[in-house]
């Protein structure tokens, strides 16, 4: 079982930047992946962006070039910079951790971002 710890949400304007944090109870796994999803109201949870550990980063195209992905100096913390924010942004974030091998997720209990002037 990993446990997920996510921080950083809030209320940003237009613009404006927020950085999300998420660190996991050891990850055993021999291939997985870590990083974030995001849900808005009535849609879908959809993909932002997550790292492999043994392989690139991969990013959602609505938020290439803005957001990025990376690792704290323990492999089991991730943060995410999100920069130029858009009222679009604004979801739930939920951190992720995915074990490739047995096709098994791990969720965070979702940190509210909200992209309001």
């Amino acid at each position: 079982q990993v446990h997920l710890v996510e921080s950083g949400g809030g209320l940003v304007q237009p613009g404006g930047s927020l950085t999300l944090s998420c660190t996991a109870s050891a990850i055993t796994f021999t291939l997985y992946s870590m990083g974030w999803y995001r849900q808005a109201p009535g849609k879908d949870r959809e993909l932002v962006a997550v790292i492999f550990n043994r392989g690139p980063t991969n990013y959602a195209d609505s938020i290439k070039g803005r957001f990025t992905l990376s690792r704290g100096n323990a492999e089991n913390t991730v943060y995410l910079q999100m920069n130029s924010l858009k009222p679009e942004d604004s979801a739930v974030y939920y951190c992720n951790v995915r074990n490739i091998v047995a096709r098994t997720d791990y969720w965070g209990q979702g940190t509210q971002v909200i992209v309001s002037s």
